[in-house]
């Protein structure tokens, strides 16, 4: 599941129908073309970063950077979000922005059943 690639059609379709229409969704857009997206909710306890996609190309760029300041701006802290232990890439990105890992998962929690962190953000970390 770690492997980056192209997003398969089912779920560049529930995006369409359904990330982006159930709204507190960014789209980052570049040459008229979206090329990444940052989705976020809240609960009583915190904030929460529910995604955080960039193609593969756009990578390195800052444009990661500048959609979590902007959830940051937009989430009451503390801010949560999982990403899968074996994302390297997506681990550093987030521990270099303060993120702390709080939770280990074995994948049971999640569609891919693929084992993941729960990193915590609080200002100051």
């Amino acid at each position: 599941m770690c492997a980056p690639g192209p997003l398969r059609r089912g779920v560049r379709d529930w995006i369409r129908r359904h990330l982006i229409p159930a709204g507190r969704t960014t789209v980052a857009v570049a040459d008229g073309r979206v090329i990444g997206l940052l989705a976020v909710s809240r609960n009583a306890d915190c904030g929460w970063i529910d995604q955080l996609y960039l193609l593969p190309a756009w990578v390195g760029r800052g444009i990661g950077s500048r959609l979590l300041e902007r959830a940051e701006n937009q989430l009451a802290p503390p801010i949560r979000l999982y990403t899968f232990q074996c994302n390297e890439r997506a681990r550093r990105f987030y521990e270099r922005r303060g993120f702390k890992a709080i939770a280990f998962g074995d994948g049971s929690g999640n569609e891919e059943k693929s084992p993941d962190i729960l990193y915590e953000w609080r200002p100051g970390q």
